[in-house]
């Protein structure tokens, strides 16, 4: 039966960019703090990192929302915000208070001393080795959405991956219990 013949008057209700804009944010924030978190190592870092790429795929919001997986294209402006940010020198200055802990992870973990040892080791990785571990250990992404987020080979993400798990087990190696 169609709406005409039930007498019945469709409304279609436009949905405004920045409706659909905050909408998806609104979804994806927690997913984006908390690869940011990871990423940084700091929580307020994290979130800066998140600030940035929320107004990045705000300026090009028709562009993202046209992308095949939003998601993906979302994860690969956070993570070039991450880079980008961690590059400029101001980056390395840090404010005085704050705890600086990493946001809790949502499954229990039983071992939370094993945990903080392998968050530590982790942010003192090189950060282009560093978004390659998380996103394909942390995100569970395969080598070739990791490639097109980082934009490079399939083969630089694996030469990544070896490098940042080499320098992992050298500084875990050294990290005393």
């Amino acid at each position: 039966m169609t709406a005409d013949t039930a007498g019945a008057h469709l409304t279609v209700v436009a949905v405004s960019d920045d409706e659909e804009f905050t909408a998806y944010v609104t979804a994806a924030l927690p997913r984006l703090r908390r690869l940011a978190h990871v990423l940084c190592g700091d929580g307020h870092r994290g979130d800066d990192v998140v600030q940035i790429a929320i107004t990045r795929l705000y300026a090009h919001w028709r562009k993202a929302r046209a992308a095949d997986d939003l998601d993906a294209y979302a994860r690969t402006v956070l993570v070039r915000a991450f880079l980008n940010e961690h590059r400029r020198r101001w980056g390395l200055v840090r404010l005085v208070g704050g705890s600086g802990e990493l946001p809790q992870v949502e499954q229990a973990q039983p071992d939370v001393e094993t945990r903080e040892v392998v968050w530590a080791a982790l942010r003192r990785v090189p950060p282009k080795a560093r978004a390659v571990l998380v996103l394909r250990f942390v995100a569970d992404l395969p080598v070739a959405e990791v490639a097109r987020a980082l934009r490079c080979s399939e083969s630089t993400v694996k030469s990544q991956t070896a490098h940042g798990l080499a320098a992992l087990r050298r500084l875990l190696g050294k990290e005393e219990r």
